[in-house]
């Protein structure tokens, strides 16, 4: 259950040094709901298949999913400065190129060789976002504020991100949303790069760097990720089924608006979630999130009419905010602040994992199958995540703190107690 106090979001907002990386981070973000989207409508566009578009797209999911991580590891490192201007000069030139390449009507492989680049240089700003805050905000009660106010940003930039790039590639050219990702990518990105006062410090003893066990060796970690490969799997099933729905009945430019309002849900249950302070576990209300989830997907397939299908996409919408929320403070449990960004981009890799392979198994069921069999991948994702949820929740409570407990070899984390 929640409490009735609230905890301003002006309060969170006023904390010294937030807007500095918080306005450009919004620009540097807004391309992450843009890419997969682009690249489905212009390859579409140019090969005439779903299933084309959605393997093209899930490459890049899946490179973005398998380098992030990584990207992650060495932001906690060497700073997050130094990973991200050779990142977004990488992306964007992949993402002109990729453009290029399906213009010219090139072979799938092809298309592939440029999405895996593009995929594994996307600027990890979220994560880097969540970082920064947790610098800022160190021991206070606003972290679970932090971590509402960021997936509500999230959400702004799948509301806006989609109706942009639907605007751009049906009203201007298909390849304008491609173009207009790697633009913002590169100029968001170095302008987020540029505030160098705000990034978290890197791990090191005197002038000695310390080394750290992946976050991935935390069991909590590895559940959560598993988890949000569920919640990738809405995101992917959705975005190639709505763009399918909306061509059947000759509406393209429809999609934008339906993805919008599917994206706003999330954003309004983001806004009311973060303004809560909730006496229930953690662990208790991620299960509870994610069985709501499966609940209000498990109808999307059957959804004929344009307002049933809205209706649907905006509960849907609102089921994901409060386990992203919920899954994203867990981590400030169970992980050491010296690997959260690493934990928090394994998070987000999860997602663009569970969103590569939902585009492309939708994909395929939407060009062999009836008009709206890709619904079923939100279904099936959300519930595996429920059942894995159900059987491992107990790894989701952090271990009591005030001792050093190995993690690795040479590695050992200092553990406060509760």
């Amino acid at each position: 259950m929640a409490s009735t106090v609230s905890i301003g979001y002006s309060r969170l907002l006023r904390t010294r040094g937030a807007w500095t990386f918080l306005l450009p981070g919004l620009a540097a973000r807004q391309p992450f709901a843009m890419l997969t989207i682009s690249l489905v409508l212009l390859v579409q566009h140019t090969t005439g298949s779903y299933g084309v578009a959605g393997a093209a797209a899930a490459v890049t999911g899946v490179s973005m999913a398998l380098f992030a991580p990584y990207g992650g590891r060495l932001a906690d490192r060497y700073g997050q400065r130094a990973v991200l201007v050779p990142g977004v000069l990488v992306h964007g030139f992949s993402a002109l190129t990729l453009t290029a390449l399906a213009l010219a009507d090139a072979p799938l492989w092809a298309l592939f060789a440029a999405a895996v680049p593009t995929g594994a240089s996307v600027p990890q700003i979220g994560p880097m976002v969540r970082a920064r805050w947790g610098v800022k905000l160190k021991g206070s009660p606003l972290m679970t504020t932090a971590a509402a106010f960021e997936s509500v940003t999230d959400e702004l930039t799948f509301v806006v991100g989609p109706l942009l790039a639907t605007a751009l590639c049906t009203a201007v050219h298909p390849a304008a949303g491609l173009v207009a990702e790697a633009s913002l990518t590169l100029i968001g990105g170095l302008l987020f790069a540029a505030q160098k006062s705000t990034q978290p410090q890197t791990a090191t003893v005197g002038h000695a760097r310390v080394e750290h066990a992946s976050a991935l060796h935390i069991p909590g970690v590895r559940v959560l990720v598993v988890a949000f490969l569920g919640i990738g799997s809405v995101f992917g099933g959705m975005q190639v089924s709505l763009a399918a729905f909306s061509e059947s009945i000759g509406e393209p430019g429809l999609n934008g608006v339906l993805y919008g309002t599917f994206a706003a849900g999330n954003m309004l249950s983001g806004l009311v979630c973060g303004a809560i302070a909730w006496k229930t576990a953690p662990q208790r209300r991620l299960v509870v999130g994610y069985a709501a989830l499966a609940l209000t997907a498990s109808g999307l397939w059957a959804a004929q009419s344009v307002l049933l299908l809205a209706c649907l996409g905006l509960l849907v919408g609102m089921c994901i905010a409060p386990a992203l929320i919920t899954g994203y403070t867990l981590v400030e449990g169970l992980v050491p602040a010296q690997a959260r960004t690493e934990a928090f981009t394994w998070l987000t890799g999860a997602v663009a994992l569970g969103q590569a392979a939902a585009v492309t198994v939708a994909g395929q069921l939407e060009d062999r199958f009836w008009g709206g069999a890709g619904f079923l991948v939100p279904l099936g994702g959300t519930l595996l995540a429920l059942t894995t949820l159900l059987a491992l929740r107990s790894r989701l409570v952090a271990h009591p703190r005030g001792r050093t407990v190995a993690r690795g070899v040479g590695h050992r984390v200092p553990l406060t107690v509760d």
